[in-house]
């Protein structure tokens, strides 16, 4: 693998101040003209870089200098390919906060010197991270393309090879006038192109596994790639990219279910620490009416923790004055989470609390699409 420069890259871990050497064109492959795209490819764990050990039938990371092996269609592109690998790779399940700020500053420091950007990343968090991204990347006008696959990619039947051939097309796509075609942060899999904060894992076991139940597709992969120009973001490329890296993680999610005990709510009301409650209701934001659920509720909002309301069902939006039993979460303070995933609320909560902003600020701001989060066409 040819490095053309390096240049020091520092990013804060919980622990220690560490500087990591971010090769800034280390290219897979020799670029045969440089007027073509360039896509920065980001592998930071998952079922897609495996490879199976054959003594031991384990699953292995394998090293990116094995990738044309594996996929030998990507010597076929037009655009220089060069990448940066975790290491050692990062299990899906172990994704975190901190590792969010090391893609960010990884992109920021590269954001100059790439068209786009493919993250190769275990699906089970992958919409999680999709959405942090959406709202840690100020500004973004270059696509930020999250794949990964349900079988490594050295597997027979894998579905890594498809997703990441077309992943890395679309990061690299551009409109007649040269701006992207995808200016945003996307999970791509099994064939459709989602907005990566209206995104959630619904699947196991099948290649289609994730949805977007409250936004339509951004693109559908066929003979061709078709993409909607009419639910894509709009970006201005003359504006510079804002990274953010801060956030506060004292968030709970709180699922509502009969027979649910006050002294349950109670004590996770009373979390050390916490600051901020997302409570899975019934349907269209409905919860149970009784006198001590509406006055903890009300309590903690009054000590000045934020509560948002979304639904339990996938499909659909909170509509908190359709029913009384909405109004009663209301009158308490919790606010409406409208249609938003739990990832992105989520990561929405850690981003606006990390950022020293009061709770009104908070409140006002989880009213407000930030990254085409969440749909506002009607009140609350």
């Amino acid at each position: 693998m040819k490095s053309y420069s390096k240049k020091p890259f520092i990013f804060l871990s919980y622990k220690q101040r560490i500087t990591i050497f971010v090769p800034r064109k280390a290219l897979l492959f020799p670029m045969k003209n440089p007027n073509h795209p360039s896509v920065l490819l980001i592998y930071t764990g998952g079922t897609i870089g495996m490879v199976e050990n054959q003594e031991t039938g384990a699953l292995e990371a394998f090293k990116f200098d094995q990738l044309i092996e594996n996929v030998p269609e990507l010597k076929r592109f037009h655009c220089s390919i060069s990448s940066y690998q975790f290491n050692p790779p990062i299990d899906s399940s172990d994704m975190e906060p901190s590792l969010w700020s090391k893609l960010v500053k990884i992109i920021h420091q590269n954001y100059d010197d790439f068209d786009g950007f493919v993250i190769l990343h275990g699906t089970d968090t992958m919409a999680y991270t999709a959405s942090a991204l959406s709202f840690m990347l100020e500004n973004l006008s270059k696509p930020v393309i999250l794949t990964g696959s349900q079988l490594p990619i050295g597997m027979l039947r894998t579905d890594g090879k498809e997703n990441l051939i077309t992943s890395i097309e679309i990061a690299a796509a551009k409109r007649a006038d040269g701006t992207a075609m995808v200016p945003e942060v996307c999970i791509f899999f099994e064939n459709h192109l989602l907005r990566g904060n209206r995104t959630t894992k619904i699947n196991a076991e099948n290649f289609n596994a994730f949805r977007s139940y409250n936004y339509p597709l951004l693109a559908t992969a066929g003979i061709h790639i078709k993409y909607d120009a009419n639910y894509i973001r709009k970006a201005n490329p003359d504006q510079p990219l804002k990274p953010h890296f801060l956030y506060d993680t004292n968030v709970i999610v709180l699922t509502l279910f009969p027979g649910i005990q006050e002294n349950v709510i109670r004590n996770v009301l009373h979390t050390p620490g916490l600051r901020a409650v997302i409570l899975k209701t019934y349907g269209s934001g409905n919860a149970p009416q009784r006198p001590w659920f509406i006055k903890l509720l009300k309590e903690a909002t009054e000590r000045g923790i934020v509560i948002v309301n979304i639904s339990q069902c996938p499909t659909g939006m909170v509509e908190m004055r359709r029913y009384e039993t909405g109004v009663h979460l209301l009158d308490a303070g919790v606010i409406s989470g409208y249609d938003s995933t739990v990832e992105a609320l989520i990561t929405k909560l850690m981003f606006l609390l990390g950022h020293g902003k009061s709770v009104e600020e908070i409140r006002q701001m989880l009213n407000e699409s930030i990254a085409g989060e969440i749909t506002i066409e009607q009140s609350i």
